[in-house]
């Protein structure tokens, strides 16, 4: 598999290459990154500035670690292109999913996997929200990221919520009357449930979801406290994104969950 990785020079960018460059069966041919022209992605292997780049280098698939305007675009460019694409970006709105839907029908040739955490027990610890929403009444959910994170809640608090609000409609009412400070009790999600985003230093990428019901509780956390956290998800969505024609959303499929 020859892959190409746009937004080759930020962090996530870079771990993507090294990460790509380190696995035996797909190979690294193209990095794009207008803030980083001249750095070197791998040894012999420069940044450039132009997605034609891709196409010259003969790239299958490409990786976007950008932002969520700047991704969509791409992906559609490469759509156009016949390369299939793996995005990472979170802030996606349905405006840009729908945008990319248009561009890969899912009877055509071409994927893409857009995917808001490629962290898989990030995967799990949802799929496992979804599955204790229907035994709890309330829930609350807890996001924390580093403080370069720009978007608030994550794509994967959302995500969750919508999850866990699409498993259990009988959610109960906030009980509070009075807020002191606002903004204290968060933002409400779907299905009600409160959603809490901290951005503090030293984090990479953390969540808790908070169940109760009479008598008990039950927390469910992830925490990625590396970035390579990420690269066997993304390997994986790399591995599988020319399997599925069109659009999907969320690493669960690639994961058969």
């Amino acid at each position: 598999m020859r892959v190409g990785v746009i937004g080759a020079a930020g962090r996530m960018g870079a771990t993507v290459c090294a990460a790509v460059v380190g696995a035996d069966d797909i190979e690294l041919v193209a990095a794009v990154d207008p803030a980083g022209v001249g750095r070197t992605a791998t040894p012999g292997l420069e940044i450039v500035a132009d997605l034609d780049a891709l196409t010259a280098a003969g790239a299958e698939i490409a990786v976007d670690f950008t932002g969520p305007g700047a991704a969509t675009v791409n992906a559609v460019w490469c759509a156009e292109h016949a390369i299939h694409a793996v995005i990472g970006t979170t802030g996606i709105d349905e405006a840009g999913l729908a945008a990319l839907s248009h561009a890969f029908p899912s009877a055509g040739r071409i994927g893409c996997l857009v995917a808001p955490n490629f962290a898989i027990g990030a995967v799990l610890m949802m799929r496992f929200a979804e599955l204790a929403s229907p035994w709890f009444e309330t829930a609350e959910i807890i996001e924390l990221h580093h403080d370069a994170k720009a978007d608030a809640p994550s794509g994967t608090a959302l995500l969750t919520a919508t999850r866990m609000a699409a498993a259990s409609d009988g959610w109960g009412a906030d009980p509070t009357q009075v807020v002191v400070v606002p903004g204290a009790r968060g933002g409400s999600g779907p299905g009600g449930i409160h959603i809490h985003s901290v951005r503090l230093r030293g984090l990479v990428a953390h969540q808790e979801v908070l169940l109760g019901t009479s008598g008990q509780s039950l927390t469910i956390r992830h925490d990625s406290y590396d970035r390579q956290s990420f690269m066997p998800g993304v390997l994986l969505a790399i591995r599988s994104v020319g399997q599925r024609p069109g659009l999907t959303v969320g690493l669960e499929a690639a994961l058969g969950i």
